[in-house]
């Protein structure tokens, strides 16, 4: 395996996660559409093809 490869590879993809699920968490706040709530809860869910990864991440986001 190419160390230097994967890394690069595994930065772009957290990057891109990261940045899409910021994007995607903020415009449904802004939609106005939890009105009411101070809090939110968040769910990520991590699989691989071809493996039985599952890793779930849930977190509160506090919106108020």
């Amino acid at each position: 395996m190419n160390e230097e490869k994967f890394n690069m590879s595994m930065r772009k993809f957290l990057k891109q996660v990261g940045v899409t699920s910021q994007q995607q968490i903020e415009k449904t706040v802004r939609e106005g559409s939890l009105s009411g709530q101070s809090t939110i809860t968040a769910k990520v869910i991590l699989t691989i093809e071809g493996t039985d990864l599952n890793h779930v991440i849930e977190e509160t986001i506090d919106i108020e």
